[in-house]
């Protein structure tokens, strides 16, 4: 959780040396100021707000013999959340039935001293089942630990950031690997046991005067703005992110020295078009351009445009189910690689008219003008993958272009047998998921036992041979499983989600 000493010491020696050579008021990142003020913010009354945003169960199911790893046995999860500001506690009400919740519109606010920096704050994510309650796991520590589902975090209202169980770091190898504001009951590594694993999506923020999420004591020692007018949107050092962005992700807290430390300035041109410091190929000018819909420039994250055709003339859809696509976010999101699929909510996921028959010509076509618009360097090609349903392409699925795929639900709607609601979603779900691999570096000339069709029924001898690679990219699980495979099963097994290049998209034919 912590970087190396040796960095620290360096940076404290640097702080050091800068304030004895500088004047109180020579620089926007000035911590001579007294520390101890009375009032850390005398334009308001100090508030502190926890914010739920998401909650999803990560819960597996698989094809034709399903192995559920369910919350509550018998339904759907009950959630409800619990919050500890300071030890008082606040508590929602349940969403039933329910294992996908956007956007629950529930948060706990309690007033605080303003003259003290830290706020103890405690997550819980529980599932309601008539007097047995249980608690999900939303933490990293393992469950030998006390409180092992807790979130322990501490706020500081001169910043505005946290940090304990959650936190922020620019070095790789020490960052929260489930993202800034994001928790994983995985990440512990208990990915395949069943331990009511879960993720909550959470923001802390507190009353702020002019309302642009940085608090006085920032504005007014670290930056040198104005706390009473909202900078927002101000890019004082041309560098094409904002202040508020590098407010937001350019803070560290050090637990040894008791020190805050900024590694973005707004005021200090970076060059963010280079920086992509979570290697998921998105750059820290578009994980700016991204962040409105969660993209974390320390956790990686997968965009995804999907445009769907127009029903046919007998009323039958081309899409990509809503219950597939869940299924799709739960299998990345337990490997801490967070999926956004455009479905029309930022900007793309477009309605393409009826096609009986799309061969290939007319599917780059479609990419042309669907997704790029007409325009070869449109921004989105750097930013999205492309992964079309239609009604019939010829085959299930393939990659017409690296980084665009198709998928034919004429074709998908075949496979499942029975045909219930359940397996129609693992079929599509897996389907898709197997071309969206081939845009991550997964393919057959680098992965034995990817797209061998030497392996689809039993009485073929590599049905047997790549049994141990449990992956949809494994001609013997497409339809049926939604998952790569980690490499666990021995020999002739092959670990895609550590093998993946999250920038292979973006190499154009």
């Amino acid at each position: 959780m912590k970087k190396s000493l040796a960095k620290r010491l360096i940076l404290m020696i640097l702080t050091t040396i800068f304030l004895v050579s500088t004047s109180s008021t020579s620089s926007a990142f000035n911590l001579n100021e007294n520390s101890f003020l009375s009032d850390f913010d005398p334009l308001v009354d100090i508030a502190v707000t926890v914010e739920i945003l998401e909650i999803r169960s990560l819960e597996k199911f698989e094809y034709p013999h399903p192995r559920i790893e369910k919350i509550d046995l018998f339904s759907d999860p009950d959630f409800y959340v619990k919050i500890f500001i300071n030890n008082e506690k606040f508590q929602s009400d349940v969403w039933h039935n329910t294992k996908y919740i956007y956007e629950p519109q529930w948060s706990a606010t309690k007033d605080v001293p303003d003259d003290e920096e830290f706020v103890n704050i405690t997550i819980q994510l529980w599932d309601w089942e008539l007097g047995r309650d249980k608690q999900c796991d939303i933490s990293a520590d393992y469950e030998s630990y006390i409180d092992s589902f807790d979130i322990e975090l501490v706020y500081s209202i001169k910043t505005g950031h946290w940090w304990g169980d959650d936190y922020t770091d620019d070095e790789p190898v020490a960052a929260d690997r489930s993202g800034y504001g994001r928790l994983n009951g995985c990440d512990d590594n208990s990915i395949y046991q069943r331990e009511r694993d879960c993720e909550l999506w959470f923001n802390i923020y507190q009353t702020d005067y002019d309302g642009d999420s940085i608090p006085y004591w920032t504005e007014t020692y670290i930056y040198g703005t104005d706390p009473e007018v909202d900078n927002t949107g101000e890019d004082a050092d041309n560098d094409s992110v904002p202040i508020e962005w590098e407010h937001h992700w350019g803070h560290y807290y050090s637990w040894w020295w008791n020190q805050h430390y900024w590694y973005y300035d707004p005021f200090t041109p970076e060059n963010h078009s280079t920086m992509d410091p979570d290697l998921d190929g998105l750059d820290n000018v578009e994980e700016y351009l991204m962040w409105e819909w969660g993209s974390d420039p320390f956790r990686k994250d997968i965009f995804v445009e999907l445009d769907q055709m127009e029903p046919s003339p007998d009323g039958t859809e081309c899409i990509l189910p809503i219950g597939a696509q869940e299924l799709i976010y739960t299998a990345f999101h337990m490997q801490n690689i967070v999926l956004h699929i455009d479905d029309g909510s930022m900007g793309g996921g477009e309605m393409i008219p009826f096609d009986e028959l799309t061969p290939y010509e007319e599917m780059v076509d479609i990419y042309l003008n669907y997704f790029l618009h007409g325009d070869e360097n449109n921004w989105r090609r750097g930013v999205f993958r492309y992964g079309v349903v239609v009604y019939d392409a010829t085959y299930a699925g393939y990659n017409f272009i690296t980084g665009a795929y198709q998928i034919s639900s004429n074709r998908v709607d075949k496979k499942p047998i029975p045909n219930t609601e359940r397996n129609r979603d693992i079929a599509y779900a897996s389907v898709y998921m197997h071309e969206l691999g081939h845009t991550l570096g997964i393919f057959n000339g680098n992965t034995p036992g990817c797209d061998d069709p030497q392996s689809k029924r039993p009485r073929q001898l590599n049905f047997w041979k790549w049994g141990p690679y449990k992956s949809c990219m494994n001609y013997r699980y497409t339809y049926r499983l939604v998952d790569y495979s980690d490499g666990s099963r021995g020999r002739n097994d092959f670990d895609d989600w550590y093998n993946m290049d999250l920038t292979y998209f973006q190499r154009y034919w």
